[in-house]
């Protein structure tokens, strides 16, 4: 009996993504200065192994191999964000012309090339003289990021056509600010939940600046890391452990963003640290903002219970082992590995969490296009002595998670695009060079860009947009 084959639409963007301080280097060329995570990574005991982003992958000096490796790929797409510090540096005033022209080329060599610019504004990297002033915590920065935003848009508005503001605020808001475990590095939960909502007066702030420069068939969006949450059981303590992080995870955000209001139980569960006086009277309209499609990046499910009826473990998959909870006013909430496989970074491989999370934004968020703006997994490939590298298990991830991806598509979920985290391996925040997620194995010694067996087989997806089997593949 023949297979029917899975085919995704035509119009469909198949893509890869980055972020600019985990690839490009070039810290101190043309006019950058510090951002948060150059002051981060030098401070010692803060990155595995001591780290740093100041060669990464040297992607500013590579910038046209690096578009030819997409080219090469067959993607049609490829999301990357602007370094806030390379083209305002201070995070006040005009912008840079070397620091903006190095991104007006890339988005030449991309158009040159057939591939659609997608550009994110913000991917954590603040000018650390604005974190300095005081960072997210402080309503200023959102309007120093409506500034920038208009800066980049002023730019490169006439060639790029899809703008995201933010990349996972709540990544931003709760790991930068609440466990400390990414930059920049502070702990304290209120100042947590002032970045939340700043960021969310940012992103609304920013597409108002946008909207006034760009032209009028632009796309606006934002990139949201929703977590899948599931209940460890159906107890009452665990159901409302349930509800406390997902208010903390997901409502925080898409609240404000698609129904402009904060979750009521979201001000009651953290009553006891603020009465969110810091929420002015028209921000929530502010942030209410038209997006044009909704940026989703996931990779695993969280399994939550009632700490005080269980014991399970307080890292919660996000890279947060630290004394300090990313989670204010959820003390009481213990998180659980599932079983199952893992990837490297110790994260479950739940294909059904993708599958829920596009069917729950699309009754969320009806008539809204949804864009997969990050999924992919770490693995430790390691060359052959040919100098191949095969990643059958990422293969095997992509795979299942395609099928997800599909499989919502037939039920009724409107998704225009994929992105692969990430092009090749690089900084990967606070592991270091530790972890490697890319399609294309870097060598960071001799920076040699070798596309693993999964590159090839996204390549043959991207080409026809019909998803390759994993028979033969896994053994080629």
């Amino acid at each position: 009996m023949s297979v029917r084959p899975v085919t995704f639409p035509p119009a469909f963007l198949w893509g890869t993504a980055t972020a600019a301080y985990q690839i490009e280097g070039a810290v101190s060329e043309g006019g950058r200065t510090p951002s948060i995570w150059d002051t981060f990574s030098h401070t010692p005991g803060r990155v595995e192994g001591g780290d740093t982003g100041d060669t990464a992958v040297d992607h500013f000096h590579r910038r046209a191999e690096d578009v030819e490796l997409m080219a090469g790929l067959g993607v049609n797409a490829y999301r990357f964000s602007v370094s806030w510090p390379r083209v305002q540096p201070t995070g006040r005033g005009p912008g840079v012309q070397r620091g903006l022209d190095f991104y007006r080329g890339l988005v030449d060599d991309l158009l040159d090339h057939g591939i659609r610019p997608v550009l994110t504004l913000y991917h954590w990297d603040l000018p650390q003289e604005l974190e300095a002033a005081g960072g997210w915590p402080e309503r200023d920065t959102a309007h120093r990021f409506a500034d920038y935003a208009r800066v980049v848009a002023e730019a490169l508005g006439d060639r790029v056509d899809m703008w995201t503001t933010l990349n996972e605020p709540w990544c931003s808001a709760f790991l930068g600010y609440g466990s400390g475990v990414h930059a920049p590095g502070r702990t304290g939960p209120v100042d947590a939940l002032r970045a939340a909502h700043h960021l969310n007066l940012g992103h609304g702030l920013a597409a108002q600046a946008l909207r006034s420069v760009l032209p009028a068939g632009a796309k606006l969006s934002i990139s949201l890391n929703p977590s899948v949450v599931r209940a460890r059981s159906q107890s009452p303590g665990d159901l409302d452990a349930r509800r406390r992080i997902d208010a903390l995870a997901n409502r925080i955000f898409a609240g404000p963003l698609l129904k402009g209001a904060y979750p009521q139980d979201l001000f009651a569960d953290t009553a006891a640290l603020t009465d969110w006086s810091f929420v002015h009277g028209d921000d929530l309209a502010v942030i209410k903002h038209p997006l044009d499609s909704l940026g989703l990046n996931y990779y695993a499910p969280a399994v939550v219970s009632d700490a005080t009826d269980s014991h399970g473990e307080r890292s919660d998959g996000h890279g947060d082992a630290s004394e300090h909870s990313p989670w204010p006013g959820a003390d009481a909430v213990s998180f659980h590995q599932p079983p199952g496989e893992r990837t490297e970074m110790g994260w479950s491989v739940d294909p059904t969490g993708l599958y829920d999370l596009l069917l729950h934004y699309t009754r969320e968020a009806p008539g809204l296009p949804l864009v997969i703006t990050e999924n992919g997994a770490a693995y430790d490939d390691k060359p052959a002595a040919d100098g191949t590298v095969h990643d059958p298990d990422r293969i095997r991830y992509l795979h299942g998670h395609l099928s997800a991806v599909h499989r919502a598509i037939a039920d009724g979920a409107d998704v225009r695009g994929y992105f692969l985290w990430s092009l090749m391996d690089n900084f990967e925040w606070s592991y270091g060079y530790g972890k490697r997620f890319g399609a294309v194995r870097v060598d960071y010694e001799t920076q040699t860009r070798t596309p693993k067996s999964s590159a090839h087989w996204y390549a043959a997806l991207a080409r026809t947009g019909v998803l390759p089997g994993l028979p033969g593949l896994l053994e080629a």
